[in-house]
């Protein structure tokens, strides 16, 4: 028995030696002030909406950036419809946007739509036609000074930026809300501490700018694994990109509520990480090396070590229950030290839902006591990433769903 409880105190050490930086990242928000922008540009925004199969939505999105308070000759808004069996296309023409429309079966993907999009619109247009770009998923929803706000910092020099992800249906149940927990926690404990620090923020799937020169300079949208969000992240960080965080810049996303939807959600999110990680990670390792050190090993850190060491906890103990049953230990003994593991670990994703909670409380749309009672449900959202990212290790034949309605969500 002593020895598997010297392994998880050695597993939980490592835990503590992998991410004792991010509990700073609680802290960092109230002792750094952000600094004041600078002189604010008007610039040119081509607004791209990547949509499946999106008709009862996508109206919605369409409607909130056009009541944006900035001028709207400024503002360009482009509908991919991308392998759409409905009438997404038409409603989004009805309401006087240019739509593109794209059918391909074997390239599928979101990345492979906004490589379409951003090639359509330099055709239609011009080369610098537009000064950024800025990608949502058909669902989302933006405050009316979504695109003021984000311009200020796009105005200070950053080539990337993202914003304020929150969610529109955190109260339907525990997982929508674990879902909103994640990026509220991702925005403002995450995000925010890693620009205030002179970090890399990290892209998220939707509610994203990234500039015309990136554009160029990248050839369009070269990154097609299952997350070319994280892809896209890893590819500039290596190459020392300045990314910027702006949290008044507030957009709404709707999370999956279905177990099943989650679960493939999440399998696709874990099984691309692990295709970016493959693809970048020795770069991302060496970078650590390098004076973009810490960009560098806090995106490695975000994936990977996770993942392998959470895995392996799991075998580990799962081994040690049985040796111990077979050694005569009664089940209380045996359970005992996994057990307490899986309670630290209860506890700390407790802490971190509750510090996220008070501190939004005002902008999660959800009863009171709905936002409390999904403060004890959200280590069961984490906990559930375990199972998912054995599978996602084991499975080769993850894709996108041409079925699925959500199919571009990234998450």
């Amino acid at each position: 028995m002593k020895t598997f409880v010297l392994i998880d105190i050695v597993i939980a050490l490592l835990f503590v030696c992998c991410y004792a930086f991010q509990l700073l990242y609680l802290i960092i928000p109230y002792v750094r002030k952000a600094s004041p922008h600078g002189k604010t540009k008007i610039h040119k925004y081509a607004i791209v909406i990547c949509a499946r199969n999106e008709r009862n939505v996508i109206s919605d999105l369409i409607e909130s950036v056009k009541k944006q308070d900035y001028p709207s000759e400024m503002v360009k808004i482009f509908v991919i419809a991308d392998n759409c069996t409905d009438d997404t296309a038409d409603i989004a023409r009805g309401q006087g946007v240019t739509v593109y429309e794209r059918f391909n079966t074997e390239k599928i993907g979101k990345g492979y739509a906004l490589d379409f999009a951003l090639s359509k619109i330099t055709e239609e247009f011009s080369d610098d036609a537009f000064d950024a770009f800025v990608v949502f998923d058909a669902d989302n929803i933006l405050e009316c000074n979504f695109i003021t706000e984000i311009n200020k910092t796009f105005s200070d020099g950053y080539e990337v930026i993202t914003t304020y992800r929150n969610t529109k249906n955190y109260s339907d149940n525990w997982l929508s809300a674990g879902a909103g927990i994640w990026f509220l926690r991702e925005s403002k404990y995450l995000n925010a501490s890693r620009m205030l620090i002179g970090a890399c923020p990290q892209v998220s799937g939707t509610g994203f700018l990234f500039s015309n020169s990136i554009r160029k300079e990248y050839g369009g949208w070269p990154f097609h694994t299952l997350t070319e969000d994280y892809e896209f992240t890893c590819h500039s960080v290596i190459r020392g990109k300045k990314f910027g965080y702006c949290g008044d810049a507030v957009f709404y996303d709707e999370q999956t509520t279905g177990f099943k939807d989650s679960w493939n959600q999440r399998l696709r999110w874990s099984k691309g990480g692990l295709q970016s990680f493959k693809k970048f990670g020795k770069e991302m390792v060496k970078g650590i090396f390098s004076k973009n050190f810490f960009s560098c090993y806090d995106m490695t850190m975000s994936f990977a070590p996770a993942y392998l060491i959470s895995i392996l906890a799991c075998f580990i103990n799962l081994f040690g229950i049985f040796i111990m049953l077979g050694n005569g230990y009664g089940i209380f003994e045996s359970v005992l030290p996994p057990l307490c593991l899986a309670v630290g670990a209860y506890l700390i994703a407790v802490l971190q839902s509750i510090v996220v909670t008070i501190s939004e409380w005002k902008r999660i749309k959800a009863k009171a006591i709905k936002k409390v009672f999904y403060v004890f449900t959200f280590p069961f959202y984490m906990m559930t990433f375990i199972p998912i990212a054995f599978v996602a290790l084991l499975k080769k034949n993850v894709v996108w769903n041409l079925k699925s309605k959500n199919v571009n969500k990234n998450g």
